[in-house]
C-alpha cells in the first residue's frame, strides 16, 4: 500500500470517528418531552372559589430550564390558526421540583372566582405546555391535558 493511499485512509477514519462521536453526543441530547400531565378543574360555588390545577412530568437530558402553562378554549382562534411557541411567551410559568435523573415534576395552580367562571366559554378545554430545556431546545405541547367548564 503506497504512503498516500495509507494517509488518505488513516484521514478517513478519523473524520468518520469524528463523525460517529458527534452523532452519539447528540443522540443523547433529546428535547424537553412533557408526560403524565393531568388537569382537573374545579368551578366556584357560591362564596367559594374555584381552581385549575396541572400537573406534568417534564424529562430533558440537559436538564429542565422551564415549564410555561396556557388554558384555552377548544372554541377559540387558537384552535383555528394553531397555537405557537410565541403565543406561549406570556403564558405563567409551573412550579417545578426535580422528581429524578433529569426529570421534573411542575405543577400549575390558579385561582377560578366566580366572575371568571360566567365570563369563561363552556366546554372542552386544554392545556398547552411549553417545556424549555438548559440547552435550549423547545417542546410545545398544545393538548397535554384537558378538562370541561360546565
Amino acid at each position: 500500500m503506497s504512503r498516500r493511499i495509507a494517509l488518505s485512509v488513516a484521514a478517513g477514519v478519523v473524520i468518520l470517528g469524528g463523525a460517529g462521536a458527534l452523532a452519539l453526543a447528540h443522540a443523547g441530547e433529546r428535547a424537553p418531552a412533557p408526560a403524565h400531565s393531568s388537569a382537573r378543574y374545579t368551578a366556584p360555588d357560591g362564596d367559594r372559589d374555584g381552581s385549575l390545577a396541572f400537573v406534568t412530568d417534564v424529562t430533558a437530558s440537559s436538564g429542565v430550564k422551564s415549564v410555561k402553562v396556557l388554558a384555552w378554549p377548544q372554541n377559540s382562534s387558537f384552535a383555528e390558526k394553531g397555537l405557537t411557541a410565541k403565543d406561549m411567551a406570556a403564558a405563567e410559568s409551573a412550579v417545578c421540583k426535580p422528581s429524578g435523573q433529569n426529570t421534573v415534576r411542575c405543577t400549575y395552580t390558579v385561582k377560578v372566582t366566580g366572575a371568571d367562571a360566567e365570563s369563561s366559554p363552556r366546554g372542552v378545554w386544554h392545556v398547552a405546555v411549553l417545556a424549555t430545556a438548559k440547552d435550549g431546545t423547545t417542546t410545545l405541547d398544545t393538548k397535554a391535558a384537558d378538562f370541561a367548564v360546565r
